[in-house]
């Protein structure tokens, strides 16, 4: 059987279609920064770089309409992997990661490089043990491959009813911080800011599906890679005179320490499975940045690169977009793009939180409040000791007095390196970008596992795509509004929601996949014990963890629910019969890198005996 060539598949003018975007986005944001130096209203420019990036978003993921299943579920599986590299990378974390950590590396320092790490390994574990079967395979969801792979409907809806877990808790989390990015850009209320952005990832999702995720995920990547470093770039050059705020910041570390020297800042050490990573409210730099264990111990940071490794290569919003990939070799350089933009994104990240200090110290070395900081603390952003604030209290230092929002770090260094305001609204546009293309890589995961795989996940052959792109966009609309309602309604750190939504996909996923790989003794029994014993070993695990009954954070749940979805896949396993011999040939199969995609041969077979069934004379 010949196959058309990958190359012919992808469409050559992508590379125009995004210059043009990138010119467009430039435009926008050189028109504003015009706009204020000319004296027009700050109030509407804000709202200006909040609307018109989403309304760019949309229209392209209007133009991405489709009305084929394939197009829909999986892009048409023609998606270049340098494009697939990027979407994945800001999908990983989204932008709750990009927020966060850029805030904790500036309050805790190096312990938080733990999330980093685990995010780089992630994706290296996932293009070495999964993506490439995972591809072969070619599956739309994870519970869809578990299903057919181990032929158990009853698998199919149980790991279904599982995945929704994470999947709800990682839209959730985008959608909390989105509305935070749009509330410090506009000011406005983060409820209605919230509704908003909800609609808009209607807009942008509804007409294509993975298709308009991917093409409108590719310009919001770039958005968010834009707005990341430019403003870092230009504050590099003010210190350092290099651009390269990636490579310029590592001098300033020998000024830092001896600043944090100077003021005070205690040198601590955590103790075993500590994991005191700052939460979104208010805190104090509390330790010196190039000292490690100080937050987290030695036994949470390994287990904390151990959950999140686990967490992202197994995550039910990046592993089935690997299924848009033309081939397996594309399939595994994407992995190798994403892991290099993620990295510049965290390099990136930890350039801020360097810069950011060295800002802070060199403001408070003479003893007064910088006025940027008063800014911060009347927007809520910041606090300081009254008695600091008005000069009456000489005793203690400055920066001991100061305490900061984590999640407003990366937007508040333009403020404290006095540029323009545009350079925050270009870092708040930024996050925001990378919250969508997460949030919407987790809704449309969540809308595909309601229509495939709990509706109709009992049947072997899926309906028609008329009724089932219906289905399909019914079931997107209801994810994002019910992501938008548990934003609304219920409490919660948007990073504590991410890395419990990772702890689950590790406790209950990994395990599992792998062993579908790599063990062919694994059956239907097997994978049900894995999936159950370890989503229950870790809900239970983040349950005791919160209540103070154990001594760990429940963020870490997957060191305990790893070993035990292993042990329990192991047992079960070898304590029921054999697999069958179609289920021994398609390990065969999926291990075997080249020939037809194994779920479309079968659509392709089921199709085929439609066919003879309707041509059939009664």
């Amino acid at each position: 059987m010949s196959f058309t060539p990958a190359r012919r598949l992808v469409n050559p003018k992508l590379g125009a279609y995004f210059g043009i975007f990138a010119s467009a986005f430039v435009s926008l944001l050189l028109l504003v920064l015009i706009a204020e130096q000319l004296g027009a209203p700050k109030d509407g420019l804000r709202w200006v770089l909040f609307a018109i990036p989403l309304g760019l978003y949309a229209v392209i993921g209007i133009a991405s309409a489709t009305r084929d299943s394939l197009e829909f579920f999986a892009a048409g599986r023609r998606v270049p992997a340098v494009y697939s590299g990027f979407t994945l990378a800001f999908s990983a974390f989204g932008g709750t990661g990009i927020v966060a950590i850029t805030g904790a590396l500036f309050l805790i320092g190096f312990d938080a490089l733990c999330l980093v790490i685990g995010g780089l390994s992630g994706f290296v574990v996932m293009g070495i043990l999964l993506a490439p079967f995972f591809r072969k395979f070619g599956a739309y969801t994870i519970p869809t491959y578990l299903g057919r792979r181990f032929e158990s409907p009853v698998l199919r809806r149980v790991s279904a009813v599982i995945v929704l877990v994470p999947l709800t808790m990682m839209l959730t989390a985008e959608l909390k911080m989105a509305a935070f990015c749009a509330q410090f850009l506009t000011g406005a209320p983060a409820s209605g800011l919230l509704l908003l952005i909800a609609g808009a990832m209607m807009a942008t999702l509804l007409s294509g599906g993975t298709r308009a995720l991917t093409w409108s995920s590719v310009a919001q990547a770039i958005a968010a890679l834009l707005a990341l470093i430019v403003p870092v770039a230009v504050v590099a050059v003010m210190w350092t005179n290099l651009p390269i705020a990636q490579l310029s910041h590592g001098p300033l570390m020998r000024v830092i320490a001896k600043q944090e020297a100077l003021q005070g800042l205690p040198i601590l050490l955590a103790q075993g499975m500590a994991f005191d990573l700052p939460g979104n409210g208010l805190s104090a730099i509390g330790k010196r940045y190039a000292t490690t264990f100080g937050a987290v111990g030695p036994a949470g940071f390994v287990a904390a690169v151990l959950t999140i490794m686990m967490g992202v290569a197994s995550a039910p919003w990046l592993l089935p977009r690997i299924a848009t990939a033309p081939g397996v070799y594309q399939a595994r350089k994407s992995l190798g793009w994403a892991t290099v933009v993620f990295g510049i994104v965290m390099l990136t990240a930890a350039s801020i939180a360097v810069f950011y200090r060295a800002l802070l110290f060199e403001t408070t070395m003479t003893g007064a409040v910088p006025e940027w900081v008063r800014q911060l603390a009347a927007l809520g952003y910041a606090d300081l000791d009254p008695k600091l604030a008005t000069g009456n209290d000489a005793s203690r230092s400055v920066l001991m007095s100061l305490a900061f929002s984590r999640d407003a770090v990366l937007f508040s260094l333009p403020m404290a390196a006095g540029l323009s305001q545009v350079f925050s609204g270009l870092a708040a546009i930024g996050a925001l970008a990378a919250c969508l293309a997460g949030g919407g890589a987790a809704a449309t995961a969540l809308g595909a596992t309601l229509a495939e795989d709990i509706i109709h996940g009992a049947k072997a052959e899926p309906p028609l795509d008329p009724q089932r792109l219906a289905l399909a966009k019914t079931c997107l609309a209801l994810a994002i509004a019910g992501g938008a309602a548990c934003a609304l309604l219920l409490p919660g750190d948007s990073l504590d929601l991410l890395l419990g939504a990772l702890a689950f996909n590790g406790s209950a996923f990994f395990p599992v996949l792998v062993m579908s790989i790599w063990w062919k003794r694994t059956n239907a029994f097997g994978a049900v014990a894995a999936l159950v014993s370890g989503f229950a070993v870790a809900l239970l695990a983040m349950i005791l963890g919160g209540l103070d009954w154990l001594p760990f954070d429940p963020a870490l749940a997957g060191v305990f629910g790893i070993p035990a979805a292993l042990v329990a896949g192991i047992a079960a396993s070898l304590a029921t019969p054999y697999p069958g011999r179609h289920a021994l040939e398609l390990v065969r199969d999926i291990r075997v890198p080249g020939g037809e995609i194994l779920y479309d041969r079968e659509m392709r077979l089921l199709r085929l005996k439609k066919r003879q069934r309707t041509a059939d004379p009664v």
